[in-house]
């Protein structure tokens, strides 16, 4: 997946705790790979191109139409639309291996990576949901309260009079509840009350709504580095470039790319000692999505070590002013949003979902299999209890994590990273992207380069578990055992030449530094 110029570092190595801005040779990484650029660039406006058909398409299409293009929506067209957004999507993937190794070598900056992922967001952003159609749930829910509703009492099914905005949200979803906080119903009452009915032109929108926590988080990734050892390019690469950030949140767009961002820049402040702001941050994070929550006791930590008093006289100030920053924030925010409190109960929406990327689910589902074989019962029951022993597990990992945080600093945000994850894991519903709210704060860590082959393959195989069109494909066992090698080929090449021997004869394994430095004038080698 790249060539023979593209050596990464040992894999023993931990890429941390060091300036960002220089190479192997100790001269500043300055280098520009635009042909990777480029090659993910391509791949996003293949993405874009073919999503009119391929992807969250409306019902109805003022573009298409019935029009002489329409075809791309229907059959063989469809078909041919879905397999070069899947082309796409390679691309986008190849791209970022690519830059990957350029990243382990040493070759570029953060600056540069950066300036990668946006060039492959752009086209993204006139694109259809891809891999989604949460962004249709979106518009009805922010539509709701427009109109008299209560956004976390019914669906956006009672929009009848608004078939551009109802008809379009996903059928699992017509008659559920909002399952997000008051933050959320705000923006999207903000976006709907200017596109109105305009599907189209409210997709594009929100994306860009959203794009705040993206911004957010790339203002916060370099001061997180500073605080937690990590090195900037990669977090940038991991974070920021990632197809899960590229495709499903922002391409998606998903509402998580903004909680994370809130949540990030939180973290920032009061690792810089701007407690009150970074408790609004994250505040409003939960007011996104309830799952930032957990993350706020261990900012008390934070808090609580960069005070000067007694152990437990700084636990309970920083506490009890937290709280009161908690309360009064999110008071406001929800009397803006001009709901109420009804959103705690619409959190059970998202248990109706069962799929076994949800370990307990898994268990649950894999134990009733074994006893149909003998007995013709019902699965529920089975997917209730190992539920509530994940709640258990979920409950005692935290409690635990969360106390062994008492010292704050980096070590309480590092833990901070795992509950995220483990949220993730353990809820009733795990969806491909819940697993950003943890990672993204994580890839400011220190990062053994060994690990990072890990993170590719799941990175591109989560994408992979939802069809272009956002439909679910973790029962479809042949396409999945398919993305299964893909994600095994994109994280193999991330450190090995030639992964699939296509020349002939073996090649050896990256463990290099790289090549000579670059000048300031000279690209990459590429």
């Amino acid at each position: 997946m790249a060539t023979t110029t593209d050596p990464a570092p040992n894999l023993d190595t931990t890429l941390g705790a060091d300036t960002d801005k220089t190479g192997p040779s100790g001269k500043p990484a300055t280098g520009m790979p635009v042909r990777t650029i480029a090659l993910g660039t391509l791949g996003t406006i293949l993405i874009l191109l073919t999503a009119v058909g391929a992807a969250g398409t409306l019902v109805r299409d003022p573009i298409l139409g019935n029009g002489p293009l329409s075809w791309i929506r229907y059959g063989h067209g469809k078909m041919l639309a879905t397999a070069v957004l899947y082309i796409g999507f390679a691309l986008v993937v190849w791209a970022w291996v690519r830059l990957g190794r350029h990243v382990l070598a040493g070759r570029v900056d953060a600056r540069a990576v950066l300036i990668a992922a946006l060039c492959w967001m752009a086209p993204l952003l006139f694109s259809p949901p891809v891999f989604t159609r949460d962004v249709f749930s979106y518009l009805g829910q922010g539509m709701l309260p427009l109109h008299g509703f209560d956004p976390y009492v019914v669906g956006p099914a009672q929009l009848e009079n608004m078939p551009d905005i109802s008809q379009n949200v996903h059928s699992f979803w017509q008659t559920t509840p909002a399952p997000y906080g008051p933050m959320f119903i705000l923006l999207a009452k903000g976006v709907v009350s200017i596109t109105g009915s305009d599907a189209i032109f409210g997709v594009i929108l929100m994306r860009l709504a959203l794009a705040i926590g993206l911004g957010l988080l790339i203002w916060a990734l370099p001061g997180l580095v500073r605080h937690l050892g990590g090195k900037l390019s990669v977090a940038m690469w991991l974070a920021v470039a990632s197809p899960m950030t590229v495709v499903h949140l922002f391409g998606g767009p998903h509402n998580d790319i903004l909680m994370v961002g809130l949540l990030a820049a939180g973290t920032l402040c009061v690792l810089n000692r701007k407690h009150v702001l970074g408790i609004v941050l994250a505040t409003l994070a939960m007011a996104v999505k309830a799952s930032a929550g957990p993350a706020l006791p261990f900012l008390v930590w934070v808090w609580a070590k960069h005070l000067t008093s007694t152990f437990w006289r700084n636990f309970v100030r920083a506490a009890s002013l937290s709280i009161g920053i908690f309360a009064v924030t999110f008071t406001a925010v929800t009397l803006a949003a001009g709901v109420n409190l009804g959103w705690f109960p619409a959190l059970r929406a998202p248990a109706m979902i069962v799929n076994w990327m949800s370990p307990p689910t898994a268990v649950g589902e894999f134990l009733h299999w074994v006893s149909a074989l003998v007995f013709n019962v019902s699965k529920d029951p089975f997917i209730m209890v190992t539920r509530a022993i994940g709640a258990l597990v979920l409950a005692y990992i935290f409690v635990r994590q969360w106390w062994a945080a008492r010292d704050g600093g980096a070590d309480a945000i590092r833990r901070m990273a795992i509950v995220l994850l483990c949220v993730a894991l353990l809820s009733p519903a795990t969806l491909p992207w819940y697993l950003t709210w943890g990672f993204v704060i994580a890839a400011a860590l220190p990062w053994p380069v060994k690990r990072l082959p890990l993170v590719v393959g799941f990175a591109v195989f989560l994408v992979l578990t939802y069809s272009p069109a956002g439909e679910d494909q973790l029962y479809n066992y042949p396409f999945m055992a398919a993305a299964i090698l893909v994600s095994v080929l994109a994280a193999k090449a991330l450190t090995t030449i030639d992964p699939l021997n296509m020349f002939g004869h073996k090649k050896p394994a990256l463990v290099d530094v790289g090549p000579a430095p670059l000048t300031d004038k000279k690209p990459v080698a590429d």
